[in-house]
């Protein structure tokens, strides 16, 4: 039974574990769905919160809601609905913004109740997401994927594919909502989904797995390359730019996007390509300053090599 297999994958993998206080996020969807299940499974429902966000974006929307309310109160776990609302003709990506709205949300609830934040992301949606990633950035972190844990937040179900939720969901005898909106080709996640994975699935139909083996070498590697990069540094929040200039070339990239991710707080990946900026900087004397990528800027004075965080540019602009 499906059902079984789950539920003791999850549990093995410690994500879940017995007695933590759990936020699911709740969009009504087969992944969802089937998370809010393992979650008063593994941990009971007096432990389960749901968040659902109702963005009134879809005539659908407040179906969604009623469907997630039925469904907590079936399964006997709380839940807590945030009503958005998005200003007509307002700038800015959609998604990006319902994204930061929901985990702005997840995490203040998992703050208030020192609970774990779980998400219903699965292989499929890392697969997608790596793909997406190493299209529209550069660099070895696009192909790291999400990882299973990052503070609160928890991804159970990463280890299962988006065929094995609904599986789970059918044989629990749980009902979903389907959000076309997903599937619109207006968004590049879509694309991927119904053009890339299946080309890829035609090239060899390993190609999807393959890639998940791939993110997860790379992870461990990343590991590896990180703690050479901590070793160069030392603890020390800057280097000296005669130093830079002798390490290996990659080494040297690791130092100085290490230097900038922590300054800005942020990913700050483009750092790296700007290292003969900065040694040409260096070279020359004096004091300068480089906008590396992001909310990061490196400082060349006196021959030492530094980062700073700078404002984002809407801040600027307001300012």
């Amino acid at each position: 039974m499906i059902v079984d297999r789950v539920r003791e994958r999850v549990r093995a993998a410690g994500l879940l574990p017995e007695g933590a206080v759990v936020v699911a996020m709740l969009s009504g969807g087969r992944d969802s769905v089937c998370l809010i299940d393992v979650a008063v499974a593994l941990c009971g429902a007096e432990r389960v919160r749901a968040l659902h966000v109702n963005y009134g974006l879809r005539t659908e929307s407040d179906g969604d809601e009623s469907h997630c309310r039925a469904l907590c109160e079936q399964l006997g776990a709380q839940i807590e609905v945030v009503h958005a609302q998005r200003a007509q003709g307002e700038p800015g990506n959609l998604h990006a913004w319902a994204r930061e709205l929901r985990y702005t949300a997840a995490h203040t609830i998992g703050a208030r109740e020192d609970a774990l934040i779980a998400t219903g992301h699965t292989a499929t949606d890392q697969v997608e997401t790596i793909l997406y990633r190493l299209a529209a950035s550069p660099g070895r972190r696009a192909l790291l994927g999400m990882p299973a844990s990052e503070g609160r937040l928890v991804r159970p179900l990463l280890a299962l594919t988006r065929e094995q939720t609904a599986e789970y969901c059918l044989e629990r005898g749980l009902g979903w909502r389907e959000d076309a909106s997903n599937d619109s080709l207006d968004y590049a996640r879509a694309r991927v989904r119904h053009g890339l994975l299946p080309a890829l699935d035609a090239v060899h139909p390993a190609a999807q797995a393959n890639v998940l083996r791939t993110a997860e070498l790379l992870r461990e590697e990343t590991e590896v390359l990180e703690g050479l990069a901590g070793g160069v540094l030392n603890g020390e929040t800057s280097i000296s730019v005669r130093r830079l200039s002798v390490l290996p070339p990659a080494l040297a990239r690791l130092v100085v996007i290490r230097l900038a991710e922590d300054a800005a707080g942020t990913f700050v990946p483009q750092a790296g390509e700007r290292v003969a900026e900065i040694l040409a900087l260096g070279a020359r004397g004096g004091r300068a300053e480089l906008h590396v990528g992001g909310l990061a800027a490196a400082v060349i004075e006196a021959g030492q090599l530094r980062m700073v965080k700078i404002a984002s540019r809407t801040r600027r602009e307001e300012s």
